[in-house]
């Protein structure tokens, strides 16, 4: 793809935001049924806080179940949690488990020095630390303070150990990318690991680069067009110029276009349906002003004189809270009083 190439097309954000809500069904919601099928449109469920996750689908997805989410992962294992974009949770189809794995596994961020210098540890140890990992996990469910206690173990190092008490995981994040584990079912408050080998009952191995370009066709599906800086951010690489040679990579699959003067990439097959009138979610396209027309003023959602009026000032005939030419200490409150319930206190009426 010529860097000088004219663009396959012109568009507005307002077109592109349309089209994206409409790829991640937020315009029309699929059928509970079709939960899987949505986690594998929108590229991923953001799950660093479950809840969100349950929220993010609840809003796609047409009256799921409260448990459907859980029961997915913990139950029907139809959905994977572990660390994939940017190092964060998410819950992958464990049927497209292996595209996601081998993709993530072309990252390898651990291999710099600057990463191995900022987490404490070394190549070599960080290889020590991947093969007791998979050993420990093997068939097993461990917490992290079981695991910690099993590595120091089986690498005769309990400092190696101690590190992955840390509560991030940092160090575990590369045998995530690995698929050497995954998240199991937390015991009370506490998260537990697994082997996805035996969690998932294996899968196929798949061709990294392979794998890397179909979750760049993903990314672009879902949420395109996007710009080289978009997607690095997205995927967690620290260089927009790598993002764009992932992007290029794909060759006549992708289209340079222009949103709004901004340089984007789009899959080829989408253009048709991007520059067709969409619905728009945003009011971007309503009630435009004519050429040369002053904006009206917004009104105020506190008014400056209903704020002045709800603002305490002192004045000469109101106690000061503490001396004159003092200055105000941290705290000028003073403890209140132990509050009793007199009798009939709550009582309505006679």
């Amino acid at each position: 793809m010529a860097a000088t190439a004219a663009p396959a097309a012109r568009l507005g954000w307002a077109q592109v935001i349309a089209w994206r809500a409409a790829r991640h069904h937020l315009v029309e919601r699929a059928p509970a049924k079709a939960m899987l099928e949505v986690v594998a449109d929108i590229a991923g469920l953001h799950a660093q806080v479950m809840s969100s996750a349950e929220l993010t689908l609840a809003t796609r997805v047409d009256d799921p179940s409260p448990d459907a989410v859980r029961h997915a992962l913990w139950e029907e294992r139809s959905l994977v949690k572990t660390w994939a974009m940017r190092g964060t949770l998410h819950l992958l189809p464990a049927a497209e488990y292996a595209i996601w794995q081998a993709a993530l596994s072309t990252r390898r961020l651990w291999e710099s020095g600057a990463w191995q210098r900022g987490f404490g540890v070394t190549l070599a140890e960080l290889e020590r630390l991947n093969d007791a990992v998979a050993q420990a996990l093997d068939g097993q469910l461990l917490t992290r303070e079981e695991l910690a206690a099993r590595v120091g173990e089986l690498t005769g190092s309990s400092a190696l150990g101690d590190r992955l008490r840390e509560s991030w995981g940092s160090l575990l994040k590369p045998a995530a990318a690995l698929g050497l584990l995954c998240f199991a079912p937390s015991k009370g408050q506490q998260v537990r690991f697994t082997s996805p080998g035996t969690w998932l009952g294996g899968w196929a191995a798949r061709d990294s680069e392979e794998a890397m370009d179909e979750v760049t066709r993903r990314f672009l599906a879902a949420s395109g067009p996007v710009t080289r800086e978009d997607f690095a951010r997205w995927w967690g690489i620290p260089s927009p110029a790598r993002g764009r040679g992932l992007l290029e990579r794909l060759g006549d699959e992708v289209a340079r276009v222009e949103v709004d003067g901004t340089a984007a990439y789009a899959l080829a097959a989408d253009l048709a349906s991007l520059g067709a009138d969409a619905v728009d979610v945003t009011g971007a396209g309503r009630r435009r002003r004519r050429p040369g027309a002053r904006p009206r003023p917004r009104r105020r959602a506190w008014p400056r004189r209903a704020v002045a009026r709800r603002t305490p000032r002192w004045s000469p005939g109101r106690a000061r809270p503490w001396p004159p030419g003092a200055r105000r200490p941290p705290c000028a409150h003073r403890p209140a009083a132990p509050v009793t319930a007199s009798p009939g206190a709550g009582r309505r009426g006679p």
